[in-house]
């Protein structure tokens, strides 16, 4: 079993070697490592020629100024390059503990064909460590409490599977994360939740999350789309879904 770790990048030179680190530390050794960069223009080079012999390194010129759809961009040229049978996402200011690959593989031995691992991972604020939880919804048609990127690991057939379906297509706020977590848990059902702290997803300033107010209009307008995201996905896939009250609250 292979895995590929794709690492997508822009200016996060400050984190990016403990990154790129936190993947040659692994246990289990038969990994390929790819970095897709949008020509970061801070001190990231510097890393890239420094592991320049561990990793295999794609640039390509921002499409948009999104960062949401430039980061899809970048994830869609490292699929078509990784060589995997699964593909471990990590933004690059996110990072591995040593044995995740190790555990991965033994999880996924038992459940040769599933889709997509998720671990839930520790979240570091301010150098603090705390538990990603999930929250339990009472709403039927909504969609879950989403698993970071840095925690998802997806076979390459299901990926394909994505890409055929058009998941990462139009919705400029919706980032991968949430789109894989909508359409494999909600729609496709063939996923794993582990518990192991393999995982750190670090809460940094500057990131989409850390700037989207709630309630602003701009959350208003994410929230806008995940409804017709879902709509979307439901649709093709020959499912209702039903959630009208929050729908119109959000339009």
């Amino acid at each position: 079993m292979k895995f590929s770790i794709l690492i997508t990048s822009f200016n996060k030179g400050k984190y990016i070697e403990e990154c790129i680190k936190s993947c040659l530390e692994q246990t289990y050794n038969n990994f390929e490592i790819i970095v897709c960069d949008n020509y970061s223009t801070d001190n990231s080079e510097e890393t890239f020629i420094k592991y320049k012999k561990e990793i295999t390194l794609f640039k390509k010129k921002r499409i948009s100024n999104s960062s949401v759809l430039n980061q899809i961009d970048l994830f869609k040229l490292g699929v078509q390059k990784a060589k995997g049978n699964f593909i471990c996402l990590l933004d690059a200011d996110d990072y591995f503990f040593p044995k995740k690959l190790e555990i991965l593989r033994k999880k996924i031995l038992k459940r040769p064909n599933i889709d997509v691992v998720y671990d839930l991972s520790l979240i570091k604020k301010n150098n603090v460590f705390e538990k990603f939880t999930l929250k339990k919804k009472f709403q039927k048609f909504i969609w879950p409490t989403i698993i970071n990127s840095s925690s998802i690991t997806i076979s390459k057939l299901f990926l394909n599977k994505c890409l055929k379906n058009n998941v990462f297509e139009k919705f400029n706020y919706l980032e991968i994360d949430f789109r894989i977590n909508v359409y494999s848990r909600c729609i496709i059902k063939n996923f794993l939740i582990i518990n192991e702290n393999i995982t750190v997803y670090r809460f940094v300033e500057n990131s989409v999350m850390y700037n989207l107010k709630r309630y602003s209009s701009k959350w208003w307008y994410k929230r806008f789309e995940a409804h017709e995201f879902m709509k979307a996905l439901y649709k093709k896939n020959n499912l209702v879904y039903s959630n009208k009250i929050d729908f119109f609250i959000s339009k």
